[in-house]
């Protein structure tokens, strides 16, 4: 039961992040279409994780409330009413334009791409969701397993999904936005019919009767502060902003060095199959053999340096070489550090916690591409790269501050109170 569970969760979350991908590296070339700069291009991939922030927390909680499936549901209708938005943008646009104003037709299709993703943004706690449905079912010996098929499904949905959008972009960049629409209903039909509830009635009634709201500045900040889940969401924000500027301007810089969008899509192709092995089959086998502190530090160190590397690289083929320690030590790291968080709280305050982390992650992708785009418009495609390896050079010493000194501090004690 729990392996059938494990694998329509796992096809949700596929089916979502297929979705997903389809319109990702096409974004900075449909904007551009309608005179977006590279800023505007920024700041349109932060609209929706400014509106994440706001959601996944919410959405998270409430999960803890009301059950899994339902939330699931709420988000995924959310993002194909995204992607419609998308799909029509420009005839949306030109048809407000002709009530407003003629002469400005452009900046209202930006407008209604703005819009698109905002929704999507605040619906978009499935992700959020699947890794508490995840916590659900799996004990803390397969948690980073469990989640890490979160990771593989994030993996096989981008070799799928970019190769297509890049393929479908051929016929406009709206036709893939239609295309995701399509699989997000897809995907809503799934969680009606195969996807059983896996909190049960009992835990919900538990978290219903707390008077605690599902998110608010003060939950975020004594979230920080609490000895174990502090620490690892502070390495969480700091690691995610490093890679998150990677993954937000990467079909931007791309575009800056010449490649086409079909390349860039084959690119995130190989992005998706790289996390596949990594986070379905590799994350097991690491886990069973090393300690989680240790897994975590060694992602954090090969991440700094695939990051700096990454600020000298202007070559196709160098591309694809780096991209490998770089999608295996995100992969690692990343589930890791997600597994340990919800080791850190009780099981009833997992999905508000996850929709913490998230909306910390969510921040990130509001900081990231804007800082991105503005190093790399204003100062080169080296500048990024080198930002982003000095952002986890302090990641790193974080870790080892607050979490693996701590950590042998704690056993050693233990030791010696033996």
């Amino acid at each position: 039961m729990k392996n059938s569970r494990l694998m329509t969760i796992f096809l949700v979350v596929f089916v979502d992040l297929l979705g997903f991908s389809l319109i990702l590296p096409l974004l900075p070339y449909y904007a551009e279409a309608y005179g977006a700069t590279p800023t505007i291009i920024g700041l349109l991939v932060a609209s929706y994780a400014a509106a994440q922030l706001i959601g996944a927390p919410l959405l998270g909680r409430l999960s803890d409330r009301i059950g899994r499936k339902p939330v699931l549901l709420i988000s995924v209708i959310g993002t194909g009413i995204g992607f419609l938005l998308l799909g029509f943008a420009d005839p949306i646009g030109h048809l407000l334009a002709g009530w407003i104003a003629p002469q400005a037709a452009n900046a209202f299709v930006l407008a209604v791409l703005f819009l698109s993703r905002a929704l999507d943004g605040l619906t978009g706690g499935n992700i959020t969701v699947a890794q508490a449905y995840i916590t659900d079912v799996t004990d803390d010996q397969n948690r980073a397993k469990g989640l890490g098929l979160i990771g593989a499904a994030f993996g096989l949905g981008f070799i799928i999904g970019p190769a297509v959008g890049g393929a479908l972009s051929n016929w406009g960049y709206n036709l893939p936005a239609f295309v995701a629409a399509f699989v997000s209903f897809i995907n809503i039909l799934m969680i009606i019919f195969l996807l059983p509830e896996s909190l049960s009635a009992e835990r919900r009634s538990e978290v219903s009767g707390q008077d605690r709201p599902p998110f608010t500045l003060k939950a975020l900040n004594e979230a920080l502060k609490r000895p174990k889940v502090g620490p690892l969401l502070q390495v969480r924000f700091f690691f995610a902003l490093a890679f998150a500027i990677f993954q937000t301007i990467f079909a931007l810089y791309a575009q800056t060095i010449g490649l086409s969008s079909q390349t860039t899509g084959i690119l995130l192709a190989y992005v998706g199959v790289l996390s596949v092995v990594t986070q379905g089959g590799l994350i097991g086998f690491l886990t069973r053999r090393f300690r989680e502190n240790s897994l975590m530090i060694s992602g954090l160190w090969i991440m700094a340096g695939a990051l700096l590397a990454w600020a000298f690289t202007t070559q196709l083929w160098y591309l694809v070489v780096l991209i490998l320690p770089m999608a295996v030590a995100g992969g690692v790291s990343n589930t890791i550090i997600q597994s340990a968080t919800t080791k850190s709280v009780t099981r009833k305050e997992v999905g508000g916690i996850l929709g913490i982390s998230a909306s910390l992650e969510a921040v990130t992708r509001i900081i990231a591409p804007i800082a991105g785009g503005y190093l790399l418009q204003h100062l080169g495609v080296w500048a990024p790269g080198i930002f982003s390896a000095v952002l986890m050079a302090w990641t790193i010493i974080l870790a080892y501050w607050r979490i693996v000194l701590p950590s042998k501090s704690e056993k050693l004690a233990k030791e010696a109170a033996r």
